[in-house]
């Protein structure tokens, strides 16, 4: 009788198990992203970025915002080896099953578009899942977009492993680490 009690438990212990794993997931991470512009002709996206392009993600401000460490990388990325940093940031993002988004720029804000803008969302379960959607945009001197350049991509992501991601004369850099 006690064998069939324990075993009647078991699939209740696996539960648990599984949904405490989930939850060692769940948490805060420190994230940091380059943006940066390979010296080649840019390869415009074809299109301009929406007039919502935040989409009601969490703006990357005061509150959230953390101290670089890529410096060094970043610093590598200049004119003389044929690259241009368009942004460099760190911020602290809470992530777990369902997916957190944040909105990241750079540059002055003209007419509710910034010269470099976009999302990055992070799904954090076994692996991080990282969604990347970023624009870097023409503006010519009245303020008014004129061209853009994309990089809209998912990638799997390993905790603390700095992971580069190419799109054309695009690229990304980007590290994220539990806090």
């Amino acid at each position: 009788m006690r064998v069939f009690r324990s075993l009647a438990l078991l699939p209740l212990a696996l539960l648990c198990l599984l949904s405490s794993t989930a939850t060692l997931a769940e948490g805060f991470y420190q994230v940091e992203v380059i943006v940066f512009r390979q010296s080649a002709e840019a390869i415009s996206a074809g299109q301009l970025p929406p007039d919502d392009w935040a989409d009601s993600a969490r703006l990357v401000d005061a509150s959230n915002s953390r101290s670089t460490a890529l410096n060094n990388e970043a610093s590598k990325l200049n004119p003389a080896n044929g690259y241009e940093v368009l942004l460099h940031q760190a911020w602290s993002q809470s992530a777990g099953g369902a997916s957190s988004r944040v909105a990241i720029s750079a540059g002055n804000e003209q007419f509710g578009h910034f010269p470099v803008e976009g999302t990055i969302g992070l799904t954090a379960g076994r692996v991080i899942e990282l969604d990347s959607d970023i624009w870097v945009n023409q503006l010519d001197a009245s303020g008014v977009l004129t061209d853009s350049q994309r990089i809209k991509q998912n990638s799997r992501l390993k905790s603390g492993e700095l992971t580069f991601i190419d799109n054309g004369s695009l690229g990304l850099l980007v590290r994220v680490s539990p806090l």
